[in-house]
């Protein structure tokens, strides 16, 4: 609870009248005792980690009712079914990558036992037990900024205003109301255990701490790839924000401990069966130059945070809430004499190496700026806040408290405020097409989810999506899905240019089901049955893809196979028409 506390030695002036002494005793004239001098009283936070845990969980407890979102969570969850009932995959996951065994360049085998063991837990359909791990990962994560700030000596009222800011600023809810926002929770507690238990071994030399250091590192390098930043930032930390000196015994067993955790987990995803990005050095520095601009659209989220969406990118975020928020900070900064410019140097570089994999990410791959990538750099500009004019002041520490419970009360309704564009598919996909209208995704995957009444509306941002970008992946298939459902002749015909263009650019296996109606249509029965077959090695269980090329065996008089393919329906317990069973002697 909070406590408005006092000194020992006292520092309100006493009612009572001043003391005198007896001239009989004294031997002189009686004296009046001085007064006690007055002195600030102490403003104090009793049991601030209950709070600020209460905090984060009445701020996220809508997000616990959500559905899923169909932006990668029904990846991990439905599609991955079959891979997430078995538990020996929580060993396989360190051998493969995240998205596809072989082809995936990201290596985060954590977060793939963490939706192992939450499936196992919630199943399919329940995904509020998947909302719950991540309110619950989230609040530990508040736990342990706060322990960490105190042990970077940060005072502990500004401790707990920073943390709370930290609990329910908006510009983080994807990391807690997204499920696979999860990584990003999963990572900065791993970093923030890290970054704990280096200091502790800096200040104390016991091994245990040491010890414990290097297992967190390994699990923040296991949960995501920008772990590889988290010991330049401890470096940061021990040397400019606590003066350890670099060279010291202490310091030096840090070093080697790191430099084993970098090569057990450098080796491990090496063995792994991903690929790479595939790009040259000039291409990578083209696309970091390219994405430098959103380190100034990050910043004016983190100040004024009243542009957010939920699948941001590039051009269709502004920068004049950057440009004035650096103004703002600028301004702060340069107006507290009492500054400490090696802290405020820290907190910049914490904010830059945490954020540097945002500026690295390939646009091939992502072209999103998505704002859970924050969760983890927002720790720097933190930091560096207690070095401004706002908590410099010379305010007393409850003005100072009331200023900032009416600012994280601002940040909490802007949560609240935000926090429903999470809470299905059409809620999701409509948001990202009103914050991000350059987005031919965006546009494509509330198309394909509109109810069959909305048809116009759905071929509308189908049409949208391909004029702005015709290669986007998975959109030809939706173009061709879209004619065939007219079931028009040409409409179906017509259809095929767009499937062979998907198949380039995605290689999706539903393509050929879509084609073999295509050559039905031409009463090429043999092609029709070459993309049945080609089909089924990728979804062999789909009845229907079965049954129809069941017929078309049976059309073409190729009675072996037909009476093979039977046998291997039943075998999967598939239904197969009692009277072909008897045509076929089956």
């Amino acid at each position: 609870m909070l406590a408005y506390g006092f000194g020992l030695s006292g520092n309100r002036m006493s009612k009572s009248k001043p003391k005198q002494t007896d001239p009989k005793k004294t031997g002189g004239p009686a004296q009046v005792a001085a007064p006690l001098t007055s002195k600030p009283a102490i403003f104090t936070i009793g049991r601030p980690m209950l709070w600020l845990a209460l905090a984060a969980l009445v701020v996220y407890l809508p997000s616990l009712f959500f559905d899923y979102t169909e932006l990668d969570d029904t990846i991990f969850i439905r599609d991955f079914q079959a891979y997430n009932e078995h538990l020996h995959n929580i060993v396989t996951a360190f051998q493969r990558g995240l998205f596809d065994a072989v082809k995936d360049p990201y290596y985060r085998p954590l977060f793939s036992d963490a939706m192992i063991i939450n499936y196992h837990f919630s199943g399919l359909e329940n995904a509020w037990g998947y909302h719950l791990v991540n309110i619950l990962l989230h609040v530990s994560a508040v736990v342990l900024l706060f322990k960490l700030f105190r042990k970077l000596e940060v005072k502990e009222l500004h401790a707990f205003i920073l943390t709370m800011i930290f609990a329910v600023h908006p510009v983080l809810s994807q990391a807690v109301a997204w499920i696979p926002g999860r990584n990003d929770t999963m990572l900065a507690i791993f970093v923030f255990s890290f970054l704990i238990s280096a200091v502790t071994y800096s200040n104390s030399g016991k091994i245990k701490s040491l010890l414990l250091s290097g297992l967190f590192l390994l699990l923040a390098y296991f949960t995501k790839e920008t772990a590889v930043f988290a010991a330049p930032v401890a470096f940061l930390v021990l040397t400019f924000v606590l003066n350890k000196k670099p060279t010291e015994r202490n310091s030096l067993m840090q070093y080697a401990v790191w430099a084993i955790c970098f090569g057990i987990w450098y080796a491990a995803r090496a063995m792994a069966t991903t690929t790479s990005v595939g790009m040259t050095s000039a291409h990578a520095l083209n696309e970091t130059l390219r994405r430098l601009p959103i380190i100034i659209q990050y910043i004016g989220k983190i100040f004024l945070p009243f542009n957010l969406s939920v699948f941001p990118i590039q051009e269709d975020t502004v920068y004049y809430y950057g440009i004035a928020a650096i103004a703002l900070l600028t301004a702060i900064i340069i107006l507290n004499k009492q500054r400490n410019t090696k802290i405020i140097l820290s907190g910049i570089a914490i904010f830059l190496l945490f954020l540097m994999p945002a500026l690295l990410v390939p646009s091939n791959l992502n072209q999103q700026t998505f704002e859970h990538r924050l969760y983890l750099p927002i720790i720097g500009i933190l930091l560096l806040l207690p070095q401004t004019v706002l908590f410099n002041n010379k305010l007393a520490d409850k003005q100072l408290f009331v200023y900032s419970a009416a600012v994280c009360l601002l940040l909490a309704a802007l949560n609240f405020y935000h926090q429903p564009s999470f809470a299905s598919p059409r809620m999701f996909w409509t948001s990202a097409v009103e914050t991000s209208p350059h987005s031919a995704f965006a546009d494509m995957m509330l198309a394909a989810r509109l109810d069959k009444d909305e048809a116009a509306k759905s071929e509308a941002l189908f049409r949208k999506a391909y004029s702005i970008n015709p290669r986007e992946k998975y959109l030809n298939f939706y173009m061709a899905e879209m004619l065939q459902n007219t079931n028009n002749k040409d409409s179906v015909a017509a259809s095929e240019k767009y499937l062979l263009v998907e198949k380039q650019v995605s290689d999706y296996f539903k393509c050929d089901f879509l084609l073999a109606r295509v050559h039905m249509g031409r009463n090429d029965f043999i092609g029709a049955a070459d993309c049945l077959q080609a089909y089924l090695k990728r979804d062999p269980t789909n009845p229907m893809a079965n049954n129809n090329l069941l017929l078309l065996y049976m059309q073409t008089q190729q009675a072996d196979k037909a009476k093979a393919l039977a046998k291997h329906m039943q075998q999967l317990g598939l239904a197969v028409p009692a009277g072909i069973l008897k045509q076929l002697g089956v």
